[in-house]
């Protein structure tokens, strides 16, 4: 059949969000409903464009992460995650990387109380059980893929951004994933190049308390995450520091100074996972309809 390769693709997608549905609710989480629209979301300072739609008097920012509502969420539930869709309107030539779609479905998770550390082997259990149940159940579809899932143990490696720094050069991400032979965790970023919400080592200060995990075999980044600052004088200290105009995150300042508790949880995309997992050229090939930067749409 013509489509048995978009089939193959959509089965081993619908295994990915079951199977992390299943082991995130066994280890105690309650799933949200993804919140679209918002009156304030993640800055995401690599990102020129902002989508923005005026309704009933006032501007609503369309999702790009629920970083906040997350922060907000665990003080109801302790653990909480939602299949949330992002719209981040990147730049035209991102959509050549292979690994950039503007419109895209994260995986979004928040533990309260949590440390780096908890959510990295939560992280890693997570991982190796969704590609133990893709092995198990897409047996057929891997094979019309041509792709053969290598096998991995936790903990995976570690390394510092100043130690990838100094080994690949600046934009170290694609060296160092081309090189890995298995995922591997990249820490301790410098506090200028993340965002205000990321916490600060309170022993170490410039250094954050966050992590990516980048894929092996030249598949970048996986997930991005790590704890958060949660008090309102030190968010707003963050948000004044990288220029941003704090009325603009006043709803979440407002929140902070109601009451945020400690939390860390991290993002992972899905469709940057499903090729990954499929061994796929371009991140387009896991949508029925892409929506890749620079490019038009049919539907």
């Amino acid at each position: 059949m013509a489509y048995e390769r978009e089939a193959a693709i959509l089965e081993v997608t619908s295994v990915v969000l079951g199977a992390a549905r299943d082991f995130l609710c066994r280890e105690g989480f309650v799933e949200l409903l993804p919140v679209m629209l918002a009156p304030v979301t993640d800055p995401l300072r690599h990102t020129t464009d902002r989508a923005i739609l005026e309704a009933y008097g006032t501007s609503w920012h369309l999702t790009r992460s629920m970083i906040f509502h997350k922060q907000a969420a665990v003080r109801v539930c302790r653990r909480i995650f939602s299949f949330s869709p992002n719209v981040r309107l990147e730049p035209a030539e991102w959509g050549k990387t292979g690994r950039h779609l503007f419109e895209f479905v994260q995986l979004d998770l928040e533990l309260r109380d949590a440390t780096r550390q908890e959510v990295m082997a939560l992280g890693e259990r997570l991982f190796l059980y969704v590609m133990e149940a893709v092995r198990a159940r897409c047996k057929g579809e891997l094979e019309l893929l041509g792709r053969r899932l290598p096998s991995f143990q936790a903990p995976f490696p570690k390394v510092t951004y100043q130690q990838a720094k100094e080994r690949y050069g600046e934009d170290f991400e694609q060296k160092l994933s081309q090189e890995a032979e298995a995922p591997v965790w990249v820490v301790d970023f410098p506090i200028e190049v993340r965002e205000f919400y990321d916490r600060e080592d309170p022993t170490r200060p410039g250094i954050l308390l966050d992590m990516d995990l980048v894929y092996p075999e030249g598949y970048g980044e996986a997930l991005s995450g790590g704890e958060r600052e949660h008090e309102p004088g030190r968010i707003l200290a963050r948000i004044e520091r990288q220029g941003l105009d704090p009325k603009a995150y006043r709803p979440l300042l407002s929140l902070a100074e109601e009451g945020l508790p400690p939390s860390a949880g991290f993002g992972i995309g899905i469709e940057r996972w499903v090729r990954y997992l499929c061994g796929l050229a371009h991140v387009r090939e896991v949508r029925l309809f892409p929506r890749v930067p620079g490019e038009p749409s049919l539907l």
